[in-house]
């Protein structure tokens, strides 16, 4: 996991974060501080875009529906060893009624999304991945920019299965949304 181009502290804590310059992305893995180049204007365009895909589900008047942010701070483990922020997270209205006033959440969400760079890959595949799923999230989806790709996993017995590669122009619905999505809008430039 170690990887010495992004390592910024061993041994942090939740107030070593505010050491991290704000042109980087800071997060905690297994008691470490990892600091992370800001996403690429193409990956920030895509992520965004699939939020906007996502917007159906954000839905504030009832208990089916989603709340879903963009790069939030979750903690993964009550001894804080994992603080990792995802490019978007979800989770059920049932779970979170109503979204707290705080800089960042405790309760792991039901789905996230990564949108792979060259800097993240490793993390989003591996360790982070790991996280997830040891933490219960139900879904990932990782979207690549690069090969216009997205895929959606789904956690089985504590493990990640792939349900689905869409890409380029699909039209597709992936779990756990319950509507399509036209993948042709996330590349467009």
């Amino acid at each position: 996991m170690e990887d010495e181009r992004y390592l910024f502290k061993r041994g942090a804590g939740e107030a070593d974060l505010d050491l991290v310059p704000d042109d980087l992305t800071g997060e905690i893995i297994d008691g470490n501080l990892y600091a992370f180049p800001r996403p690429a204007i193409l990956h920030s365009r895509g992520v965004g875009r699939m939020y906007k895909l996502l917007g159906p589900a954000d839905d504030d008047d009832g208990s089916d529906g989603w709340v879903i942010l963009f790069e939030v701070a979750i903690w993964f483990t009550r001894r804080k060893r994992h603080m990792l922020v995802p490019d978007l997270a979800a989770w059920r209205r049932a779970r979170l009624p109503e979204v707290p006033d705080a800089k960042s959440f405790t309760l792991a969400p039901d789905w996230v999304c990564e949108g792979i760079s060259p800097s993240t890959a490793k993390y989003d595949r591996g360790r982070k991945r790991e996280i997830y799923a040891n933490a219960g999230v139900g879904h990932l989806w990782i979207v690549d920019t690069a090969h216009l790709t997205v895929e959606a996993y789904m956690l089985v017995d504590g493990k990640y299965e792939l349900d689905t590669i869409a890409g380029n122009r699909d039209v597709v619905r992936l779990p756990p949304f319950g509507f399509d999505l036209d993948l042709a809008k996330l590349w467009q430039r």
